[in-house]
């Protein structure tokens, strides 16, 4: 069954990784939006969820509807500062799990394409030599599982749709893409891209912090 287009979030319970007085992490289920779309009908979102628990929570940053994976909130307005700045300065360490298109080759290699916004087909994203923000994404094989492959992703930069356009652009779409994989690699319950680790530093103490969430496909 193919990634529906229509909305219609999953009802799992939050799966909190780690809280404190400054940061909360949590592992956001595929198909549940980071924050609220427009209209009544997107409301639902891992946000929203999160302020009925966590009435002071700051969103940090994003991951789109369809990837699962671990998320940051702040807690505090000193910690979103902190950690925003983080992200900002690319020091914030991310960490995908992907199954790919056939299988891709060599096992290691940096994509390093320029992404920008298709207006007239928006969401989506395209490369484009001109115009486009730098874009690097660092991928290792991790084994082929037939005719697919399992991959670890490590973005250095955070454009939208990043990963899932780099990826299509070495012609290995992630498996259930709704926007850039085609026929039958469509055809899957979800999509294949989970974020499996991220490190940051405390805001307070400045200790390295290491939250993971098992991939599940």
């Amino acid at each position: 069954m193919p990634v529906s287009s229509e909305y219609t979030p999953p009802d799992d319970p939050l799966d909190f990784l780690h809280d404190d007085a400054e940061v909360l992490a949590v592992n956001k289920p595929a198909g549940l939006l980071s924050v609220p779309g427009r209209g009544a009908h997107l409301a639902d979102c891992l946000m929203s969820r999160i302020l009925l628990v966590f009435p002071h929570a700051l969103l940090v940053h994003r991951l789109d509807r369809d990837t699962s994976g671990v998320m940051v909130f702040a807690l505090t307005p000193h910690a979103q500062r902190h950690l925003n700045a983080q992200f900002q300065a690319r020091t914030a360490r991310k960490s995908y799990v992907a199954r790919l298109t056939s299988q891709l080759g060599p096992k290691t290699g940096c994509v390093d394409l320029p992404l920008i916004v298709d207006w007239p087909n928006r969401p989506r994203q395209m490369i484009c030599h001109q115009t486009g923000k730098p874009s690097q994404t660092d991928w290792r094989v991790l084994r082929y599982e037939g005719d697919t492959t399992r991959v670890r992703l490590t973005p250095k930069t955070g454009r939208t749709h990043q990963l899932r356009v780099h990826m299509m652009a070495l012609g290995h779409a992630i498996l259930g893409d709704p926007l850039y994989a085609d026929g039958e690699a469509r055809n899957f319950d979800r999509m294949m891209l989970h974020a499996e680790e991220l490190r940051i530093k405390h805001p307070n103490s400045g200790k390295s912090l290491k939250f993971r969430a098992k991939t599940p496909f």
